[in-house]
């Protein structure tokens, strides 16, 4: 257990989520403690709390996903905003991971250990995307052209992730297992695309991709563990709550082509992947 109440687990999960410099923020999510205090009460989410969730820096500018431009990778501006868009994704994703830790009390310490490595690796993930977008190419000053908060970005991965705030079956079915579930499926097919155009830094961001790829599978899998633990806990059908859920908080609807493999590798049942590929139409884009 952590020896000092101001190293416990998920106080310091909340501390890096209200945190607003990405450097610090990624750092203390690194450095997060190893075990939770089980006698630990998270905070009551006052106003003023709520007014901070999550932290962030001043840019990137926040748009609706349709209104944030898209950019051929074959141009190196173009593949600097493609590394932008999947580091956002992953500089959020840090947020959903130290969000479920100190948000929901009462569950095993299974799950917070679980979300604490989750909020590890993809401060990891994001790391290595924004050391390579800043490697891309020099600004007249000698600095990097481009930096994180360079382009603008959308916020649907966080606003899915406040919308279940109140509701842990639906923050596990519709955050990990449903929006960044579409990671698994986007990755393979900007690969294909980065591989195409040949260059240095495109087959170096195909190696980044390599590695969050197969990192994700396993966080997909803890979503699906902890859905499924808790439907059983409830007495709830997986497959049919799922449904509940996806019309309740409007979740988007995914679309082909699948990554059937890693959706598997993730804990995905013939049944959902069924479910899935027979419930694809009319969906929303990955926004990259």
């Amino acid at each position: 257990m952590a020896d000092n109440a101001s190293h416990e687990l998920r106080s310091e999960a909340l501390r890096a989520l209200i945190c607003t410099d990405i450097h610090a923020k990624v750092a203390m999510a690194l450095n997060l403690p190893e075990q939770v205090d089980p006698a630990h009460v998270a905070p009551v989410e006052s106003p003023a709390l709520r007014a901070s969730l999550p932290g962030r820096p001043a840019r990137p500018t926040l748009h609706h996903p349709a209104k944030v431009p898209r950019r051929s990778p074959a141009t190196l501006d173009g593949r600097a905003a493609l590394i932008h868009a999947i580091a956002h994704i992953e500089f959020n994703a840090i947020n959903l991971a130290l969000d479920a830790v100190w948000r929901f009390d009462g569950m095993p310490e299974t799950f917070y250990a679980d979300w604490a490595r989750v909020a590890r690796e993809e401060a990891q993930h994001f790391a290595l995307l924004q050391q390579h977008l800043c490697s891309l190419d020099s600004a007249p000053d000698g600095g990097p052209r481009w930096d994180y908060g360079h382009f603008d970005a959308h916020d649907n991965l966080w606003a899915m992730c406040w919308d279940t705030r109140a509701d842990i079956v639906a923050r596990m079915a519709l955050v990990p297992r449903t929006m960044e579930a579409r990671g698994l499926d986007a990755t393979p097919l900007i690969q294909a695309k980065l591989r195409q155009v040949g260059t240095p830094d495109a087959l170096r961001a195909v190696a980044i991709l390599d590695i969050i790829l197969r990192e994700e599978v396993g966080h997909v899998a803890i979503g699906n563990h902890w859905y499924r633990y808790l439907c059983q806990q409830q007495g709830l059908d997986p497959i049919a709550h799922y449904a509940v859920l996806s019309d309740r908080y409007r979740a988007p609807r995914l679309k082909p082509p699948f990554n059937l493999s890693a959706r598997r590798k993730a804990g995905f049942s013939a049944m959902e992947l069924d479910y899935l590929q027979g419930n694809s139409t009319g969906a929303a884009s990955q926004g990259i």
